[in-house]
């Protein structure tokens, strides 16, 4: 039975470009996928592509295409598998992107790469005729204004499958969702139906296991003394042996570090999952609630048992809007009595706050070490006081000017007291909101757009 080899080459924007080489050289693949979007990445990105039409893709599309780009294709010998790169890392800029990747190709004189890149996921233009429309929490399109900076609505499998018929050797996309990224060569290759919703489902279940790369072979899982992963500091990055019944094997490049096995499979499968038995994708509803791992060999897991059924109706469109400033301060408090001039210091700048009448929508004051995390209660029930604490105030401010008073008053506490205060930093940045709702699928337009190196 023909077998189909997909290796997880990232799970986030800034991840490891080492462990991606890895796969591409020795995990025998037929598809490297690099997913690197979220939701506050995406839009990000489209704020930057508005300042500058050149950019708007993944900042590091070029080093990342510079090192796996000598792998695509045939091995000289013709024994090689061919290896093809599918990535979101279009981010903004789906098309810049494919022309950058021409231009490394290029410039690695490797003629003949056919880069695709897949647009349609962009709906700004859409959604602002019409205003009246209504996000997950509460607010109108009409009431954020000139506050609107993106709407990308999450794409399937559907173009990634039309680039691969026309033989691409690199996919580029946008907004897709992120199992669709590991669907659509599933179905190129298997020639699986796209309303075979049992099929979809157990593709989107391979596809949901590796989409974190590092998270399912232990990086995420490891906990030391409760959960212990080998060799973290060159953790291997996960790959799929998949047959055309759906049914996958979980394993990776022998010799790397983490550890795959049914506690790291189950703590992944679970990962951002609000229903198992209703997981929602463009291409499928999928339903994983009898899935099951089995262990066939050191760091290799079968999974199977995953179902599916009708997709939704509407398409998830992520929304990204400007919603004022944060204005951050800190200050280190270290020795005898430490705690205790933390909280003094920490009631100073609130007080000197109130005093001086800066505007603030919410404010959160705070001594990491003892009351960041879990809250004052339980975060002062240590058997010891710790000798080094160090207070964080932060507010989120309408205006960017009340913002900056934030961490100005945190570092006048160097000369105003308590006393020992050091190390203070201080910054504002601005919010980038996210937010999403449904549109029908009939208002999304899929385009492949192809393009030859010279």
């Amino acid at each position: 039975m023909k077998t189909l080899r997909i290796g997880a080459g990232a799970g986030y924007s800034g991840d490891r470009i080492e462990p991606a080489v890895e796969l591409a050289e020795q995990g025998q693949l037929d598809y490297l996928i690099f997913e690197c979007l979220a939701e506050r990445t995406i839009a990000l990105a489209q704020q930057a592509y508005l300042s500058d039409p050149a950019s708007g893709f993944d900042p590091l599309l070029g080093e990342r295409m510079r090192r796996v780009l000598p792998f695509v294709g045939r091995g000289a010998d013709g024994q090689r598998r061919r290896l093809r790169i599918i990535t979101n890392m279009g981010a903004a800029n789906p098309l810049g992107a494919a022309r950058e990747v021409r231009r490394i190709a290029a410039e690695l004189g490797l003629p003949g790469i056919k880069v695709a890149a897949v647009t349609g996921d962009d709906v700004l233009g859409t959604l602002l005729r019409e205003p009246a429309r209504q996000l997950d929490n509460g607010l109108s399109l009409r009431a954020l204004g000139e506050r609107l900076i993106s709407a990308n609505a999450y794409l399937g499998a559907e173009g990634i499958v039309e680039a691969l018929h026309a033989d691409a050797d690199v996919v580029i996309t946008g907004r897709v969702a992120d199992p669709s990224l590991f669907l659509a060569p599933q179905l190129f290759e298997f020639g699986w139906r796209s309303d075979d919703w049992t099929l979809l489902g157990k593709g989107t279940l391979i596809g949901h296991l590796l989409e974190c790369a590092g998270q399912i072979s232990g990086g995420y899982f490891a906990d030391p003394g409760r959960k212990d992963v080998p060799d973290l500091h060159r953790l291997g990055f996960p790959l799929a042996e998949i047959d055309a019944s759906g049914t996958a094997v979980i394993s990776k490049v022998a010799g790397s570090g983490g550890r795959i096995d049914r506690a790291t499979c189950t703590e992944q499968l679970l990962y951002e999952v609000h229903d198992p038995a209703a997981y929602l994708t463009p291409d499928v509803t999928a339903d994983f609630s009898q899935t099951h791992f089995d262990c066939v060999a050191a760091d290799q897991v079968r999974v199977h048992g995953a179902d599916g059924h009708p997709r939704p109706e509407t398409l998830k469109v992520s929304v990204g809007y400007l919603d004022g400033w944060i204005g951050e301060g800190q200050m280190s408090y270290g020795g005898p009595n430490a705690v205790a001039r933390g909280r003094l210091a920490q009631r100073i700048v609130l007080e000197r706050l109130a005093l001086c009448g800066v505007a603030h929508e919410d404010i959160r004051a705070e001594l990491i070490g003892i009351s960041s995390l879990h809250g004052e209660a339980l975060g002062s029930q240590g058997a010891a006081e710790p000798w080094e604490v160090r207070l964080r105030v932060a507010a989120r401010c309408a205006d960017k000017q009340q913002a900056l008073r934030i961490g100005n008053e945190v570092e006048t506490l160097y000369t105003n007291g308590p006393y020992g205060g050091g190390g203070a930093s201080k910054s504002v940045r601005q919010v980038m909101a996210v937010a999403s709702l449904q549109l029908p699928r009939d208002a999304v337009n899929v385009q492949v757009h192809l393009e030859n190196t010279p």
